[in-house]
């Protein structure tokens, strides 16, 4: 973690830190799993971004006490989260997954999510991006 990113997370509220930095590590887990290279950690719109080589962008941040996993507006990530995870997982418009930063994580779906997103551009062909 370079020092801006550093820097950034410990500007978060510590409500919504702890599970900011717990979706940073699984972004981290889920492109080592699935051996998909680096992940290129930057600052986009102020707020941390991660990608891999065949992925799309997935950035992370809050408002409120609720963290968001926001993904290009432009893509099929969240149509196709939505029909997979629509009972496990809340959305915003066509660009975010939101969870409540004061519950716990659900871990699969949102490994799943990530994956695709990590993906997208090997996938994005095929239907519901071969999940």
């Amino acid at each position: 973690m370079t020092t801006d990113i550093e820097n950034i997370f410990n500007n978060y509220p510590q409500i919504t830190k702890s599970t900011l930095i717990k979706l940073r590590e699984l972004i981290y887990t889920v492109a080592q799993e699935q051996n998909l290279g680096a992940v290129e950690e930057s600052i986009k719109w102020g707020e941390p971004s991660y990608s891999t080589i065949n992925g799309s962008p997935i950035r992370i941040g809050f408002k409120g006490t609720s963290c968001y996993l926001f993904f290009h507006c432009q893509s099929k990530l969240v149509i196709t989260f939505r029909e997979l995870y629509s009972h496990n997982l809340t959305f915003e418009g066509n660009r975010a997954i939101v969870l409540n930063s004061e519950k716990p994580l659900p871990e699969y779906p949102l490994k799943a999510c990530i994956k695709l997103a990590l993906t997208y551009h090997s996938v994005k062909h095929l239907p519901l991006l071969g999940a």
